[in-house]
């Protein structure tokens, strides 16, 4: 068998660098729309059945280069139709993709680390510590994965998933590079031809990283905001004590005012009870969202094990909504979907082994705390 250490994997490149690796194997550069439509389009990982292209360069293809797909270790489906995948990545820890279909649209939820550094309060993702950023290989595998999943290969994919959201695992401005090949891989007419509107990232806020990301794209931008003053978003999310709130919003309006059209930014908000859902959190984020053209979506949270934290009443959610409503906002409530599977917003963590007993640190933390007769922060 032949030593594959060397060879590029064509999964990962993005439209420019794949016309730069066929030129460099002395290739035309039309080659790489052949190769992108093969891979993402129909799915095909044998070189050998991508007929419009020359015996002699299906082999030199064999020689150099391969597409290696992420390996799926375990599927579930929710009952209400929500998928969840657990893939493995080299070095054997696994990351988690969740799909979840609605009436007119199914979105994507892709993870961009292999667990989280950030470590909010709230999200069971953040429990497990960090390991590493994915490859672009491995953040649009995902997408590959899950888009391959509604048709054999070889055959032109359906459009199932319409939407992708940069909201599983990871802060994706920490892994902004490959975060960046990978969605423009998703917009690529000769990949999955998602249109701008429709792939989104999600960030907790890191300033400088919003910046660079209106320099080079124009994708849609959600911000997990989850608290309407900082020192409440200190706890909850503790990047905020790099970046306050009032930098965060002026980031946010940056970005959205080099967009070329009027889009809004997504608002994040998990409500959780007692801690942010209370009347006078509703008044402060109706004043400081007055400041952004955004729409909120409000999250009940999603209970795990040790969490400390607990799930609002629907009364207590509602009456949060309206009161927003009644200032001008635009505001939706997430269902929860999936949380059968643990496919839920802040239970993705799953299957994923723990590679720095973070979480088990945690759970100790919240056991010790609780003998004392305190509550986990």
């Amino acid at each position: 068998m032949s030593d594959t250490s060397e060879k590029t994997n064509l999964l990962g490149l993005s439209p420019a660098k794949m016309e730069e690796f066929f030129l460099s194997i002395g290739e035309k550069k039309f080659r790489a729309q052949q190769m992108l439509k093969w891979i993402h389009q129909y799915g095909e990982s044998d070189f050998e059945k991508m007929t419009n292209m020359g015996k002699a360069l299906r082999a030199k293809l064999a020689e150099v280069s391969e597409i290696v797909l992420p390996e799926v270790v375990y599927e579930d489906f929710s009952k209400d139709g929500t998928r969840k995948w657990v893939m493995r990545m080299p070095g054997g820890s696994a990351v988690e993709t969740v799909y979840i279909p609605e009436k007119d649209r199914g979105t994507l939820c892709v993870s961009s680390q292999i667990g989280c550094a950030l470590d909010c309060s709230f999200c069971s993702t953040g429990k497990q510590g960090f390991n590493r950023d994915l490859t672009v290989a491995e953040i649009i595998g995902q997408l590959y994965v899950a888009a391959m999943s509604f048709h054999e290969p070889g055959e032109r994919r359906e459009r199932r998933i319409t939407n992708v959201v940069m909201m599983g695992m990871g802060e994706p401005l920490l892994n902004f590079d490959n975060v960046v090949d990978a969605m423009n891989l998703m917009m690529d007419d000769n990949a999955y031809g998602l249109s701008k509107r429709r792939v989104t990232l999600s960030t907790s806020g890191v300033v400088p990283m919003i910046d660079k990301l209106g320099d080079v794209t124009d994708v849609s931008l959600a911000i997990s905001l989850h608290a309407p003053n900082d020192e409440l978003r200190n706890t909850l999310v503790p990047l905020n004590k790099k970046y306050p709130l009032s930098e965060l919003i002026s980031a946010t309006n940056r970005y959205l005012g080099k967009l070329p059209d009027k889009r809004k930014a997504t608002i994040e908000y998990t409500l959780i009870d007692g801690v942010n859902d209370e009347m006078a959190h509703a008044e402060e984020l109706a004043e400081l969202m007055k400041l952004v053209p955004c729409k909120i979506n409000l999250i009940p949270f999603n209970p795990f094990p040790n969490s400390g934290y607990r799930r609002p009443s629907n009364n207590r959610v509602y009456r949060f909504r309206d009161y927003l409503i009644s200032q001008g906002h635009v505001v939706t409530i997430r269902s929860t979907r999936g949380d059968d599977i643990d496919a839920a917003c802040g239970q993705l963590v799953g299957k994923v082994e723990d590679r720095t007993r973070r979480s088990q640190r945690y759970i100790d933390a919240v056991q010790i705390d609780s003998e004392q007769g305190g509550r986990a922060s």
